[in-house]
């Protein structure tokens, strides 16, 4: 392995909005695999404003969305440069945001301008690591199961609960991975009635009641009836997911759509864990939720593992900053057997200054 790259900035902005993660980590490649260390990570909130420029990018003109793109991608560079002070990572490895996701169309978006990070910042960027595979044949998403196999390999399986949840797993001898259900897109969306940004520990909903007809159309949607590959967007929850919670708004408390949401999640997350599975590990902003917890473990024979907060939090910009890694040694880091692509392939445009 090259010297050259051995510790990055892994760059994750989450379809719930709630922030900007940044991980410093560095990587090493032994006999027995590779080692990792997330070294120091932050979240750095949105401010209000900008956060409702990236709800409404779907919707904007195509000047304002360029200039969303280049201005996310100043953010990114003036909060990487005042983190990290006079210290210096081999690369950055930068999500940016989804703003666009239609693969059956050849297409994904991610906003926030890798140029505009190298510049500011004097360091190697890499971004835009969906596009190739999309333009492959294949979904573009999950990226993260590479990184959960070469990473966390000790797990069978790997759950995110973030924006949208997702598995990923050891089917015989490739990886499997693909997107469960909306998970914190529609739990923050829903509590932010009440002004807040997140359900604490899932306390409100745990106090709620369920909504039998919500939570029957909900496990009735197309989706979750089709087989993997296959991967979730912004457009599909506005357009399919979300006019059923505005169906039952009116006359039902937030407790109780909150309940029944995390009644939904877990519902449709255990469906799919595998039954001969002894222990999966649980990350992203949901494994906070100890209600969804709870109801995930009640209905599986296995153990729920949440690990360290770091983990919890930053795992996702971990595996991002290794993905960057791998694209810049100019190996594999996107796997055709979990996106559908033609091919595994090495995602990623690379900015060098």
């Amino acid at each position: 392995m090259s010297k050259t790259y051995r510790s990055g900035i892994g760059v994750m902005s989450g379809t719930s909005l709630d922030g900007l993660d940044l991980a410093w980590c560095s990587f090493e490649k032994k006999a027995n695999g590779w080692e990792y260390r997330i070294e120091k990570a932050c979240t750095i909130p949105y401010e209000p404003a900008f956060r409702e420029r990236l709800a409404n990018a779907t919707i904007m003109s195509a000047l304002d969305y360029a200039q969303l793109n280049v201005d996310l991608g100043t953010m990114i560079a003036e909060n990487i440069n005042e983190w990290i002070g006079q210290d210096k990572p081999d690369f950055i490895a930068s999500h940016g945001h989804t703003v666009f996701h239609q693969p059956a169309q050849g297409l994904t978006t991610q906003i926030g301008s890798g140029a505009v990070i190298a510049a500011r910042t004097s360091i190697t960027t890499v971004c835009d690591f969906r596009t190739v595979d999309v333009a492959l044949g294949g979904q573009g998403a999950p990226l993260v199961p590479i990184g959960d196999a070469l990473l966390f390999g000790q797990y069978d399986a790997c759950l995110n609960l973030g924006g949208f949840c997702n598995i990923s797993f050891q089917d015989r001898d490739k990886r499997v991975a693909f997107d469960i259900s909306p998970c914190n897109m529609a739990l923050n969306r829903t509590v932010s009635l009440l002004g807040k940004p997140y359900d604490e520990d899932g306390k409100i909903a745990r106090d709620g009641h369920a909504i039998p007809e919500l939570l029957r159309q909900l496990n009735q949607l197309e989706y979750y009836n089709q087989s993997y590959p296959k991967s979730l967007g912004k457009e599909w929850f506005d357009q399919q997911f979300l006019p059923l919670l505005h169906d039952f708004e009116k006359n039902y408390s937030v407790a109780d759509l909150l309940h029944t949401l995390v009644l939904h999640i877990s519902e449709q997350i255990v469906r799919i864990l595998p039954s001969t599975g002894k222990n999966v590990l649980a990350t992203g902003g949901g494994a906070h939720n100890k209600f969804l917890i709870q109801k995930i473990q009640e209905s599986w024979e296995g153990e729920i593992i949440v690990p360290d907060t770091l983990t919890v939090n930053f795992k996702e910009a971990l595996v991002f900053a290794f993905l960057g890694m791998l694209r810049l040694l100019g190996e594999k880091n996107c796997l055709a057997s979990v996106t559908g692509a033609k091919q595994d392939n090495c995602g990623g445009s690379v900015y060098f200054v």
